[in-house]
């Protein structure tokens, strides 16, 4: 049986050394570093590159780190019953620079929270239950704890639950796609206005096997860079400069 979140809060983490390899060189990694001092939020998932890990649960946290961040946590921890390897290589795959990927790789942190599962079912092996958690300096704060039913589900340990825990008056900002071609000077001109305004953005380049076809069937036209900011089409590095003049008198977005 999984124990309950409020069994859990107000307790220490357990003291764990990682091994990790950041930059390619080995290094132990121990629970004091990771969270004496400050505030950091964990999630804990079954496996990299399983479906709703690499669908839903690490995009979400890495796409709102900024936010995180505004909201005063210090660190957003990513850790998996994997290897150092796999957790590098699933970092990389993810471009997700944002957040700090933390091999658990005996299940140790995860034994000692009481949440490690069997899923040799699956052929998994020992692995973790998904959760999330908000730890200040070392006290765990707060526990989302999936509820125990078949499956892998997916309802309490994501990162807009976390965030309205954390700061309910929290702004999202909307999610920014841009449209560009290697070697464009306006591509270059329309992700140097969103840099300067922090707004972090989806870059799906042509040398993606984006055409000027595909291009026109998304955006109706096809001249590079063709930007979306929630889901509308903003248009040419113009027409973004323009919007962002005009949001920023306006303050939002």
């Amino acid at each position: 049986m999984l124990p309950t979140p409020e069994s859990l809060e107000g307790k220490p983490v357990p003291h764990v050394t990682f091994k990790a390899r950041p930059h390619d060189q080995w290094q132990d990694v121990s629970t004091e570093q990771l969270f004496k001092g400050k505030t950091v939020i964990v999630f804990s998932l079954p496996g990299a590159y399983t479906p709703t890990c690499s669908s839903s649960h690490l995009p979400r946290y890495n796409e709102l780190a900024p936010v995180f961040r505004a909201s005063g946590v210090d660190d957003i921890v990513c850790m998996a019953v994997n290897d150092a390897f796999v957790m590098n290589e699933w970092k990389q795959g993810q471009d997700a620079a944002s957040i700090t990927f933390i091999p658990d790789g005996n299940g140790d942190f995860s034994e000692g929270m009481g949440l490690l599962v069997d899923k040799r079912n699956l052929g998994f092996g020992m692995r973790s239950w998904r959760y999330s958690m908000l730890v200040r300096d070392g006290i765990i704060d707060k526990m989302f704890i999936e509820p125990e039913k078949e499956g892998d589900p997916f309802e309490v340990s994501d990162a807009e639950t976390m965030l309205r825990y954390l700061n309910p008056q929290a702004k999202v900002p909307e999610p920014v796609v841009i449209f560009s071609k290697p070697g464009c000077p306006h591509c270059a001109r329309a992700k140097a206005a969103l840099d300067e305004r922090g707004l972090r953005y989806t870059d799906i380049s042509q040398s993606q096997h984006i055409n000027s076809s595909v291009l026109r069937a998304v955006a109706g036209a096809s001249t590079w860079p063709q930007v979306f900011i929630g889901g509308t089409l903003i248009g040419d590095a113009d027409a973004l400069e323009q919007h962002l003049a005009s949001t920023a008198v306006s303050g939002t977005p």
